[in-house]
């Protein structure tokens, strides 16, 4: 064993803090980030034809034109766009939000969120997902798809975006990024995958200008090297070996350094240790100097204008091109940044018989902007792209929709005589389907939240609401269906105002609530927006058969969840167009659910605080320029990891979900595929796309038998658990980590035995000393159940 303190003074001169390894945070070692220079070249693994393609192309370009390749057109049809250069047949690029649809196009779908899809544990249906969405994009004559998500990963219960991305635990964001990203580039359509890192809040993510007209910086996210490798990069490190084509670094400040200009984490984590071999872009506004950022890693600049969507300065543009004419930025480093850019464009085809833009697709419908005509090619407009889509919006709605509570068997509903509805959620939404507004939560009170706000958003070409499609099932069974769906009114002081003008009382009564969440803006409280909890009260004072829907961005608290009238809870997030009639399938037992939670529900707002987003009234007043600061203290502890550490009681746990069957598991078996004289450290076998390939080898597979115990069939969803054998002197380890799933469909009474593969990375830990993933020494702890803490069956291993 190496002595950890004579490795301090190396440590910080890499950079590589070691805070998490000691018992208390030390700001100070968060303040600056390491210079990586230089950018390394792309050599195009994977993609050896297509990038000789691009040196051939870029060969011919003047250096103005390879700077056009780098810097966004402000004023073309798309959201993004990288001008044509019709001389060498090169038809430019367009770039189009985002993660649920192809954002404002006409006639597009909008599939359920990354949180919803996430909920299913479905690897096919978020392929199949990710597929259809391709499909859209491409035939929208999009090549960039700006998704998917795996930053923000979740660390924060009331983050505004954490509905955008899969999961707080990276192993499932991880599955959902790889699955969605080949899905769509299987269609041809590249993939970005975003924000690339740190990006965990909405509030201070871009400079402010305080009360006496001082610049103060963005939140800096301060993060130690381990839980940077094991937490934040695991996803994106999915994505990379995945092949995804860009990548779109965030808005905040990381260790001290604005992400787009942080060249530890755009050359050295990303493009050295993980092998990226495609391109960095900014997000939209999020660069603030042009030498810094070329030079840090960052290759393609959005939208191309320091004011958005405005022609005029950039920090790319005409400001790269005379850093290289006077020889402050090589033309090398252009070079690459143009190879980088253009590689995924022939890697994919796009370069053959690819969709025209449809005109109706882009900003210039918003802005009132017209096109470059002469530049930009268009196609037909308002072109419908939907195909028979809603059938799979339709199944990963309910696939995602979780049962948290079924007392006495509450659902099904079978042909109940008299349903009532209430709450704000059931109805159609009062200001229309376009939620893109970047509000607080004031504009959308009235109707049925199936996708939350700003660049995440869909345009909903129609909406199936909870109360439309519970009017349709009603009408077919002959059952009698009242509402109220006035919060203000259902929350009357008044005794049994809620009923007031419901008659006769039903026998069901469904409480629809929700949460409004927006890029732009964190939440404020993790209760059910618009008095949610005072209408379950009201409602459940007189009804004992209350059933609860909540679509919600994300955790929310639920004191109402031990209320004896209140017999079933179902969380269904922001599930798409078909949201109603998911719903629907599931309450009447059409898709009988099993749907997991993708993290944990805890008792009370103050569960939360251990990682909850940096903002007061006094940062809000600074004049401090470098004020914000949000130190990452809890290290690899959020979500499940950290209620496990400190064993504390949640209402449900991550991975729970109810069915309506029941499974059991049995026979858990652990199977050595390595050879024995396996080693801690993987040998050197280069890098490829995702790092060390040796990092992604079988070493072990797990085997566990599962069996439904029930009288109909269902999908099980069988959970593994690793606890790892890390000493403290590496700091604080999670109990246990989620290392793999598998949903499985099984008949009742049926069994089948089902495999979990575990990879040298699964088994390894991040030691910041040797800066190495390392398979520790000891027992590793095997548990497999159907959640974090319903685990059924258990075993062990040492690994070396």
């Amino acid at each position: 064993m190496y002595n950890l303190q004579s490795s301090v003074a190396l440590l910080l001169l890499f950079g590589q803090n070691i805070a998490a390894q000691n018992s208390s945070w030390d700001h100070s070692l968060y303040t600056s980030s390491p210079g990586v220079f230089p950018s390394p070249n792309t050599t195009g693994i994977g993609w050896e034809d297509a990038l000789q393609k691009a040196k051939q192309l870029v060969s011919q370009l003047t250096l103005e034109e390879k700077v056009g390749l780098l810097t966004g057109e402000p004023k073309g049809p798309c959201i993004g766009n990288i001008a044509p250069i019709r001389r060498v047949g090169f038809n430019g690029l367009c770039l189009q939000d985002g993660p649920l649809s192809i954002r404002q196009a006409t006639y597009a779908s909008v599939f359920p969120a990354g949180l919803a899809a996430a909920s299913s544990w479905d690897r096919d249906l978020i392929r199949q997902r990710g597929e259809y969405l391709g499909a859209e994009f491409r035939d929208k004559g999009a090549h960039v798809a700006l998704a998917p998500v795996a930053g923000p990963l979740g660390r924060s219960a009331d983050a505004g975006r954490g509905w955008e991305g899969f999961s707080p635990d990276p192993y499932l964001t991880g599955i959902a990024m790889k699955e969605t990203i080949e899905a769509l580039q299987g269609a041809g359509v590249q993939a970005c995958a975003k924000h690339w890192i740190g990006n965990e809040q909405e509030t201070q993510r871009n400079p402010t200008v305080s009360p006496n007209n001082r610049t103060i910086e963005a939140v800096s996210a301060n993060i130690d090297d381990r839980t940077m490798h094991e937490l934040y990069m695991w996803p994106f490190a999915d994505a990379v070996k995945a092949g995804v084509a860009s990548m779109m670094c965030s808005y905040n400040r990381l260790n001290g350094s604005y992400a787009c200009q942080n060249s530890k984490a755009l050359n050295g984590l990303l493009k050295e240790e993980l092998g990226f071999q495609g391109y960095v872009m900014s997000d939209w506004g999020a660069t603030h100097a042009g030498v810094a950022n070329i030079e840090a890693g960052m290759d393609q600049d959005m939208p191309g204008s320091i004011t958005f969507f405005q022609a005029g300065p950039s920090y790319y543009g005409q400001n790269l091109t005379n850093a290289v004419n006077n020889g402050t930025v090589p033309m090398s480093r252009i070079d690459d940044a143009a190879h980088r850019i253009m590689t995924p464009y022939f890697f994919l085809g796009q370069d053959q018989d690819y969709p025209l833009i449809d005109p109706a697709s882009g900003s210039v419908n918003i802005l009132g902007v017209q096109p470059y005509l002469d530049t930009f090619q268009f196609g037909e407009a308002n072109i419908d792209v939907r195909a028979d889509h809603a059938d799979l919006i339709r199944k990963l709605g309910s696939a995602g929709t979780i049962l948290l509570k079924n007392t006495n068997n509450a659902l099904p509903l079978n042909k109940p005589r008299n349903i009532a509805v209430f709450g704000n959620d059931a109805g159609d939404p009062e200001n229309g389907l376009y939620s893109l507004s970047l509000t607080g939560n004031g504009d959308f009170e009235q109707g049925h939240l199936s996708v939350g706000g700003g660049s995440g958003t869909g345009r909903l070409t129609y909406l199936s609401t909870p109360l439309d499609a519970l009017k349709a099932r009603t009408k077919e069974d002959g059952t009698l269906l009242q509402w109220n769906l006035n919060n203000t009114l259902l929350t009357d002081p008044t005794p049994n105002a809620a009923f007031g003008a419901i008659f006769p009382y039903p026998d069901t009564c469904i409480v629809m609530l929700k949460t409004w969440a927006s890029e732009g803006n964190d939440k404020v409280s993790l209760l059910p927006d618009w008095n949610g909890t005072a209408v379950v009260e009201a409602v459940a004072a007189y009804c004992n058969n209350t059933i609860v829907v909540t679509h919600t961005s994300g955790p929310i608290v639920m004191p109402w969840a031990d209320h004896p009238n209140v017999t079933a809870i179902l969380a269904a997030h922001f599930a798409g167009e078909q949201s109603g009639n998911s719903l629907v399938d599931v309450l009447y037992g059409d898709y009988n659910p099993s749907g997991k939670l993708p993290y944990t529900i805890a008792y009370n707002e103050s569960d939360y605080a251990f990682a909850r987003i940096t903002n007061s009234t006094e940062l809000r007043l600074t004049e401090d320029p470098n004020a914000w600061q949000a130190d990452f203290e809890e290290g690899l502890l959020i979500d499940y990891r950290h209620y496990d550490y400190y064993n504390l009681s949640v209402q449900y746990e991550f991975g729970y979900g109810l069915s309506y069957t029941n499974f059991s598991m049995s026979d858990v078996k652990v199977h050595r595929l390595a050879a024995q004289n396996l080693t801690a450290r993987p040998a050197d076998a280069g890098t490829i796309p995702g790092g060390n390939p040796l990092l992604y080898d079988t070493l072990y597979e797990i085997t566990v038998k599962v069996k439904n115990t029930g009288s109909i069939a269902g999908d099980a969803i069988p959970q593994l658990y690793l606890s790892q054998p890390v000493d403290a002197l590496f700091g604080r380890t999670p109990v246990q980590v989620l290392r793999g799933f598998e949903k499985v469909l099984l008949g009742a009474g049926q069994t089948k035995t089902v495999t979990f593969a575990l990879q040298r990375r699964d088994l390894s830990f991040w030691d910041a000393v040797q800066q190495q993933w390392i398979i520790p020494a000891g027992q590793f702890g095997v548990r497999a159940g159907f959640s974090s803490r319903d685990i059924q069956v258990t075993s062990g291993f040492t690994a070396l």
